[in-house]
């Protein structure tokens, strides 16, 4: 059966973008970016909240007819553009670029897409994600921790009762100071 992986970048005080939308204190290199190209090609489809969407469709789907866009950041366009997608939103009227429209997430639904062929599922977005945290639909987290502290702004996790337990299953640190930690799921979420 496929996974939903959380894929997100955060500062490490746990905010994925500033308190105006900006996330200019990411520090993405040429290093970090091959490390996304390289999980994000391996991937089945992304699942992405409107907001998130829309923000990666008004750049990657032309990213590398820019002449100044080289190296990973060109390759990464093909890959989000050939990549099957689904956005989540009940606004969303027509969308490109291989995507498809879903307007609520249903767990029945989602647990079909889990058990249909391919590979893992990336899911990107906060609110999406706090979603499926709430469905315990999350199989593994990929956090890249940025050696930052912004102080305010939107947080990955909400205020919930609900405990995950996770297992550690990987850490990498690059080179620009970005350290990678992988959990897995280690048992049922419980009240607490």
């Amino acid at each position: 059966m496929r996974k939903i992986i959380l894929m997100m970048s955060v500062s490490l005080d746990g905010y994925i973008e500033g308190p105006d939308r900006d996330i200019d204190w990411h520090m993405v290199d040429d290093e970090l970016h091959r490390y996304f190209n390289d999980q994000i090609r391996t991937m089945g489809g992304i699942l992405s909240g409107r907001v998130t969407h829309e923000l990666m469709a008004e750049f990657w789907p032309t990213a590398d007819a820019d002449p100044s866009t080289t190296g990973p950041m060109a390759e990464f366009a093909g890959i989000w553009r050939d990549m099957p997608k689904i956005v989540y939103s009940r606004t969303l009227e027509r969308a490109d670029w291989n995507t498809t429209i879903v307007r609520d997430v249903v767990v029945d639904e989602v647990l079909e897409l889990k058990s249909q062929p391919g590979g893992d599922l990336a899911l990107g977005g906060a609110d999406l994600a706090a979603t499926f945290m709430e469905h315990d639909l999350i199989d593994e987290y990929h956090l890249c921790i940025h050696p930052v502290v912004i102080g305010r702004g939107k947080p990955l996790f909400p205020v919930s009762d609900t405990r995950t337990p996770l297992r550690l299953a990987e850490t990498r640190a690059f080179g620009n100071g970005v350290v990678l930690v992988r959990y897995e799921r280690a048992g049922a979420p419980s009240s607490g």
